[in-house]
C-alpha cells in the first residue's frame, strides 16, 4: 500500500517522567505505519500526560470527568483561510496519551505495554484521518484497519479476547 516516501514530522512531548514510557522513535514508527498509503505529508504532536492532565482535558473537551487513554485533536484548517504564498500546512493534529490509564489497561488486559501504546497511537492517528467508531459498522471497519496496521508491525490483534 506504500505510495513512496512520506514526509512526517512527529513531535513527542513528555509531561511526566519518561521512565518506562516508549521512546519518541517508537511513536514515530507507529504513526508512520498508520499513515502508510493514506497520506504523504503530515505534522502532528503527541503529548504523554499524567491522570490529572488527562482528566482535565477529557472534562474540558468531551465533558467526561475522568482521564481516558487517548484523545485526538484533528487540525481543521478553516475553510477559506489563506496561507502565505509557498507555505504548506500539512498539520494533521495532536494526540494526548494518558500514561497511567494506558499502563492500567495493559495490565488489566494482559497486553505488553508497548503493544498497547502502539495500538492507541494507531487508533488516535486514524481518528485524526477522520475514522470513527460511532456505530457498529464504523467500529468494525476501524478495528479491522487497526488489526492490519498492527499486524504489519508484528503486534497481535488488540481486540482478541485474552
Amino acid at each position: 500500500m506504500t505510495q513512496g516516501p512520506v514526509r512526517l514530522d512527529v513531535s513527542v512531548g513528555y509531561a511526566l517522567p519518561r521512565a518506562g514510557l516508549p521512546a519518541a522513535v517508537s511513536f514515530r514508527k507507529w504513526v508512520a505505519a498508520a499513515l502508510d498509503g493514506r497520506i504523504r505529508e503530515a505534522d502532528l504532536a503527541i503529548r504523554l500526560v499524567d491522570a490529572k492532565e488527562g482528566r482535565a482535558l477529557n472534562r474540558h473537551y468531551r465533558g467526561k470527568d475522568a482521564p481516558t487513554n487517548v484523545l485526538s485533536f484533528p487540525a481543521d484548517i478553516a475553510e477559506g483561510v489563506k496561507l502565505p504564498k509557498g507555505v504548506k500546512m500539512p498539520l494533521l493534529g495532536d494526540l494526548v496519551l494518558c500514561a497511567p490509564v494506558i499502563a492500567r489497561e495493559a495490565r488489566e488486559q494482559g497486553k505488553p505495554l508497548a503493544a498497547h501504546y502502539a495500538h492507541l497511537t494507531v487508533h488516535g492517528v486514524l481518528h485524526l484521518l477522520g475514522w470513527d467508531h460511532g456505530d457498529d459498522r464504523e467500529a468494525e471497519c476501524m478495528e479491522q484497519l487497526e488489526r492490519d496496521i498492527l499486524a504489519g508491525l508484528g503486534i497481535e490483534d488488540p481486540y482478541r479476547e485474552r
